[in-house]
Parts: C-alpha cells; sequence; structure tokens
C-alpha cells in the first residue's frame, strides 16, 4: 500500500477539496465541470464562498452584514468577468456559452477561490488552433499578472513550450526530463517519447 500526501508551502494539506481550495490550491478539471443551468456570475461566486465572513443566519435574517458581503463578492465577480474575457456576460447560462468561453468561465471559477497555485488539467483539450492561442495568452497574462504560479497538465507541446518556464515530461508515469523548454525541447528522450525514434 502506498500513502501519498499534498504539501504547498511546506504544509500537509488534507485530501478534501475544501481544504485544497482554503490552502490555496485552485484547479480546473480536463472535463468541464461547471453549473451548467447556473449563470456565469453564479459560478463565479461558488467560487468565493470561502471568503464569504457571513453565516447561514445572517442569510436567513437578510442582515446588513451579510447584504455588505454579498455585494463585495458580486464587485469581486464583475472585475473577475472582465479578466477572464467575460464582460457582459454574467447573466448568461453557462451551458449557452461558445466552448473556448466555457473554458474560461472554468478557469475564472477556480481564481475566485483566490489560489497563489492554480492546476489546470488540459485546459486547452478540444480547442481549435485559434481558441488555443487565444487560452495560451491568457495563461501567460495569468501568470504575470496575478503573480500565479500554475501547474499545467498539457498534451499539446506548443501550448506546454509557449507558456511554461519549467517543464516536467512524463512518458507513461515515468519522468523522462525536466527543466527550461528550450532544453526539454531538445532533449532525446522527449524526441523520441513524443516524435518517435528516428530510423
Amino acid at each position: 500500500m502506498t500513502t501519498r500526501s499534498v504539501c504547498l508551502d511546506y504544509v500537509e494539506v488534507a485530501n478534501v477539496i475544501t481544504n485544497y481550495a482554503a490552502a490555496g490550491m485552485g484547479r480546473t478539471f480536463q472535463n468541464l465541470a461547471l453549473f451548467r443551468h447556473s449563470t456565469v456570475i453564479e459560478n463565479l461566486l461558488v467560487g468565493m464562498h470561502l471568503h464569504l465572513s457571513s453565516h447561514w443566519w445572517g442569510a436567513l435574517f437578510n442582515t446588513p452584514h451579510t447584504r455588505a458581503d454579498e455585494a463585495r463578492a458580486h464587485d469581486e465577480a464583475l472585475k473577475l468577468l472582465q479578466f477572464v474575457g467575460l464582460r457582459g456576460r454574467g447573466d448568461v447560462l453557462a451551458r449557452n456559452l461558445a466552448y473556448g468561453e466555457q473554458r474560461r468561465l472554468e478557469i475564472g471559477r477556480a481564481l475566485a477561490t483566490r489560489p497563489t497555485l492554480l492546476m489546470l488539467d488540459e485546459p486547452t483539450a478540444g480547442m481549435n488552433p485559434h481558441e488555443s492561442a487565444d487560452l495560451t495568452a491568457f495563461m501567460r497574462q495569468m501568470r504575470d499578472e496575478l503573480d500565479l504560479t500554475i501547474l499545467l497538465i498539457e498534451h499539446d507541446m506548443k501550448v506546454v513550450m509557449d507558456v511554461s518556464e519549467r517543464v516536467t515530461v512524463l512518458d507513461h508515469g515515468t519522468k523522462i526530463a525536466e527543466g527550461p523548454p528550450a532544453q526539454v525541447r531538445t532533449d532525446p528522450r522527449v524526441i523520441e517519447a513524443y516524435l518517435g525514434a528516428p530510423k
């Protein structure tokens, strides 16, 4: 039997999704995991619940503190909408967004948790080259403007090389290379594993 643990900033995080978010880890999924029948803004507000200070009884009695807390969250959600490129789309149901917009919304919901580490699982999966290039530029923007560490799991090597500062390459679960993109790109093991051995 193997045991494993997750640590962030040298602190072990219990294996519960809400603990990951509270510890500063945001994530997206390879398959979209949006609340499809909720609006764009409602999806973002779900990501902010960890940072609300009001309690259930405040919601029940509609206290001034709860109203102020919700107004702050709504204002923050509007700023996030703009940042992820969905300005003016807050009242649209998530299911009615284009595929690339749904990906951006999912990233926005992860950003709403205020992570220091953002884990993206194949964010460009299913995208056409134009959508993929747009999302790659957006990942660079997030990294640079939010001072955010991004852990990217991706099979599209162009995306990986364009956005990464450091790359780790796995082949059937075994690490075969690690380093800056320029170094990894020319590694013979990487070329053989992903491009095929020369004949």
